[in-house]
Parts: structure tokens; C-alpha cells; sequence
């Protein structure tokens, strides 16, 4: 990311500023990969180490499905009740040691703070309205928006729309853009899908000075850590650096076409270690007099490919609906659905929005999965008619 500033700070880091009553305030760096990475420097009007009482929180587990079938899913999740709120209304139904794929579905309101300690995060939002506040700001909240949430972000999330739904990647490693879209100083190149310009970056308000109880639920070591604090978390009066969230709307991608059908590599936004993440966004069809727009017949051989169906009429698959995860892993092929690919001939355009995962290690689904588990799906490219 490149460099953002917000609130008050001194000119020069490391150096005496002071708060009006006079005493100082107390600086933060908070930085990636120890003293080497990217950082943002804050300023705290009440220092964050003054914890009135820390309290064990829920073991975090994960029930794997040892179904011991190599297959294609598709889990039916539209139909899924909200549950939670949008950090303990998480349900994983997919994962390795590089990911966790998750759904939510929050009916309730965050009445805490929350703070990944290991893991950087990326939420998609399917469906509300509302907003995050964290250290670094308030980020306005709209759907199809990618947020993402570097490890150790204090935040809460706050949604003013009761149907409200998310698609989360728990990530074991750093998630940023693809190196191909950005030049050796960090701007985003003229091959870039998107630019500067669509990443909406915290704004005011920052400052929250309050005092009483205030509980901060640390995730770290499997399991959640409860800290209590006497004023705040968030009572940061100004930061500066390249360390902090910020939202990429998926309907500002802007998807590279071609003469004949393109690889899903076009359609990448996001990278991390194992794994991208892709959006399929409405676009022309490939324009060869002989083209066909349906995709081709391949075989995931070295990756697992999650596929998350947004909005839309999806063109190369039947029986797929609002909210439709599938998983084809690898060592197996997939591809369109019988008649899809006739029936693509001839077609200008689609109309539809996904998100794609793909994971270079296999990918395990969980007992929660398995309620969801549609079990004819592999048997979907047989043509009955």
C-alpha cells in the first residue's frame, strides 16, 4: 500500500508530543515481519499496555470431515440462518495450513473489540451495509467490498442493515496485490485492472476518548484472549505509514478481455502465500468469429479451486445459485456443464460476479461443510436430456 496519514502527529517520528494537559502521548509503531516490513506509527492519548485484567477465552477448533473421497462439492449456503455476530458467527467450512475459508451471517452487534494477533484477514461483503472502526479510522462498509485487515488490527464491525452476509479468508500470511500490477516503487502500472484511485483508504472519524470497561478479544494460539481496559482501545489521535486496512470494491475491477476465451489468472486481485483470490466481474465475451465463450474443460492438478457465486446468471454451471460455494480440488478436471458451452456460442456478454479462491495446497472440509454438502454435484456433468 502507499503511504496515508490521519489525524495529528510531530513532524519527526521518535520525538516529544505532547497532549494538552501536557504529558505525552505515547507512540506505537506497529509493523509487519518485526523491524523489516511496512509499519504505520500511532499516537495513543492513554498508552495501550495499561490492561486492568486479562481473562482466558474459547478454545478455537476445527471439526474436519474425513470424508476420504477425492470429489467435487458445491455447499448450499443460501439458506443459512444469521447466527453470531460477525466475528463468533464465523462458520470455517474449508481449510489448510496456508487458509480458512469461512461464512458469516451476523445477527448480532460486536459489544467488544476484536484483533486477529496472528493472521491477516480479507472479508468480502456479500450482502450490508454499515461501517469498521479501528485504530486507524472508520471504513463505510458497502457490498462487494473487499476489506482487508492487516494482523493485529484493534476493530469492530458494525452493520446498520439486518440482512447482512460475508465471505472471510483467514490468512496465514500477508494478503496484498499481485507483484505483476505494481511497478519497483509500488504504484499500480498501466496493466493493472484497477488503480489508486479505487482503494478507499480509514478516514475520520479517529480519536474515541472514552472511559470505563472496554473488552479487546485477541485471537492467538487457537484460541481467543480476553483484555479488559480502563479507557478505548481506539484513542489514536493520528498515524502515518503504510501499514493499515483499507476496501477494494468488486465492482471496480476492471476485467482484461481477448480475442479468445483468458486464462482465470486475468481476473486475479489479491495474492498471498498458497494461495490468490479472483473476481469475476460482468464482461464482453472473447470476440474470435469462431470463439467460445464458455470456459474450457481443465485439470486442477497442482491447486484446489473455491468458487463463491455472488449475483448473477453464471453461464458454465446448472444448478448453482445465490450463495453457491463449490470446491473442485485437484487431480481431477472440471469444466462447463453439459449444453453450457453450445449454448455460450454466439452470447456478447455476461452478466455475473464471483469470487474465485485458488489454494496450491489441498483444501479439507469441515463436519460444518458437510450439512451443506449438495452429494449429487459430482454427478452433474452427466447429460440426462
Amino acid at each position: 500500500m502507499y503511504y496515508h496519514k490521519l489525524g495529528k502527529f510531530p513532524q519527526k517520528r521518535h520525538t516529544q508530543f505532547r497532549r494538552p494537559d501536557g504529558q505525552l502521548y505515547t507512540e506505537e509503531l506497529f509493523g509487519a515481519e518485526g523491524f523489516s516490513g511496512s509499519s504505520s506509527l500511532l499516537y495513543h492519548h492513554h498508552p495501550p499496555t495499561t490492561v486492568k485484567r486479562v481473562e482466558q477465552g474459547a478454545e478455537i477448533k476445527i471439526e474436519p470431515w474425513k470424508e476420504g473421497l477425492l470429489r467435487h462439492h458445491h455447499l448450499l449456503t443460501k439458506d443459512l440462518k444469521p447466527w453470531g455476530d460477525p466475528i463468533s458467527g464465523q462458520i470455517c467450512v474449508l481449510f489448510n495450513d496456508d487458509v480458512k475459508i469461512s461464512l458469516c451471517l451476523p445477527k448480532d452487534e460486536m459489544n467488544y473489540y476484536y484483533r486477529n494477533g496472528e493472521h491477516d484477514e480479507l472479508i468480502f461483503i456479500h450482502k450490508g451495509e454499515g461501517y469498521m472502526q479501528s485504530q486507524f479510522g472508520r471504513l463505510p462498509l458497502r457490498p462487494f467490498d473487499y476489506i482487508v485487515i492487516p494482523r493485529g488490527t484493534t476493530y469492530k464491525l458494525h452493520f446498520t442493515t439486518d440482512d447482512n452476509r460475508m465471505l472471510i479468508c483467514d490468512s496465514t500470511g500477508p494478503i496484498g496485490f499481485p507483484k505483476r500490477y505494481v511497478s519497483k516503487m509500488g504504484q499500480f502500472m498501466e496493466n493493472s485492472p484497477f488503480c489508486e484511485r479505487d482503494i478507499r483508504v480509514p478516514e475520520e472519524p479517529l480519536f474515541i476518548d472514552e472511559s470505563g470497561e472496554f473488552e479487546l478479544r485477541i485471537r492467538k494460539q487457537g484460541r481467543f484472549h480476553h483484555y479488559f481496559f480502563e479507557f478505548n482501545p481506539l484513542d489514536v489521535v493520528g498515524w502515518d505509514g503504510y501499514l493499515y486496512p483499507y476496501i477494494f470494491n468488486m465492482k471496480d475491477f476492471e476485467p482484461i478481455t481477448g480475442r479468445v476465451h483468458q486464462p482465470p489468472p486475468v481476473h486475479q486481485t489479491f495474492e498471498a502465500h498458497n494461495y490468490v483470490i479472483c473476481s469475476f466481474c460482468p464482461r464482453k465475451y472473447d470476440y474470435h468469429p469462431l470463439a467460445i465463450p464458455a470456459p474450457y474443460n481443465h485439470s486442477n492438478v497442482d491447486s484446489d479451486e473455491v468458487l463463491y457465486y455472488v449475483e448473477g446468471d453464471f453461464m458454465s454451471r446448472k444448478g448453482v445459485e445465490f450463495a453457491s460455494l463449490t470446491h473442485h480440488p485437484g487431480g481431477i478436471p472440471h469444466g462447463p456443464h453439459p449444453g453450457t458451452v453450445e449454448k455460450s456460442i454466439g452470447k456478447e456478454g455476461t452478466d455475473e460476479y464471483a469470487v474465485m479462491i485458488d489454494t496450491f495446497r489441498p483444501l479439507h472440509l469441515t463436519m460444518a461443510a458437510k450439512e451443506m454438502d449438495d452429494g449429487h454435484y459430482p454427478y452433474s456433468w452427466i447429460d440426462h436430456a
